[in-house]
């Protein structure tokens, strides 16, 4: 399976993924929170597509994204069953930060008829082993066997849009892509966004090029994900 997002994704460095994670939560309103060993950040567009990341204590991590206008749009089929296949191949450990949690905005949930379980419903599910990232057997088989594309119908090229995966992320690449898309009346509008972007970087270790490694002070590869107090 070859994707240039994908290969990007998988040459960023896990704390660089986890700050333009922070970045992007920031930008879209989303509070980041803790789920038993994981720190929960997402992003979403506010009309259904979203983006949500699982950085877990260990070094891991869940990534899960959703269009919901996807041929993957599990919810709309109301099946536990097929959507739980879907994690098929991802340890039990990250499967856990979504099986019988609350629904959030992100993620609703869909609930096993015969056992009242739950688990949050995603198009994508990719997950990171500590060295490399990996798409879950279960979504590889389902695209298969349907014959789908298990990144552009689980939503992942869009949701990952932002994250500028293979680009250098600053506050001047994310304004010069909004340019681009016609987001701004005037240059009045354009400097405005430019310096509020400036102060979300600034929070989260400033702006750094494709594939940076972490500034002193800032999480390394080993080191354990920093958590804040919420529920997810």
């Amino acid at each position: 399976m070859s994707n240039a997002t994908w290969d990007a994704l998988a040459a960023t460095p896990l704390p660089e993924v986890r700050r333009r994670a922070a970045v992007l939560d920031e930008l879209a309103g989303v509070e980041p929170v803790t789920v038993p060993g994981a720190l929960r950040s997402a992003w979403n567009d506010g009309g259904g597509q979203s983006a949500v990341w699982y950085f877990a204590e260990d070094g891991r991590a869940l990534l899960l994204t959703f269009d919901h206008e996807s041929e993957l749009n599990l919810y709309a089929e109301d099946d536990y069953a097929l959507q739980e296949s879907l994690y098929d191949g991802v340890p039990e450990a990250l499967v856990a930060l979504v099986r019988d949690r609350p629904e959030n905005y992100e993620s609703l949930n869909l609930t096993d008829p015969a056992t009242g379980r739950t688990i949050h419903y995603a198009g994508g599910v990719f997950w990171y082993d500590g060295t490399r990232w990996q798409v879950s057997d279960g979504l590889a088989e389902y695209c298969r066997r349907e014959d789908e594309d298990p990144f552009g119908e689980s939503g992942f090229d869009y949701c990952l849009t932002g994250y500028l995966f293979g680009r250098d992320f600053t506050p001047e690449t994310l304004v010069a892509t909004r340019e681009k898309d016609g987001q701004y009346q005037d240059e009045r509008e354009r400097e405005a966004d430019l310096l509020a972007l400036r102060e979300v970087f600034a929070r989260h270790g400033g702006a750094r090029g494709v594939n940076a490694s972490p500034a002193p002070g800032q999480v390394g590869e080993d080191d354990h994900v920093p958590l804040v107090s919420g529920t997810a």
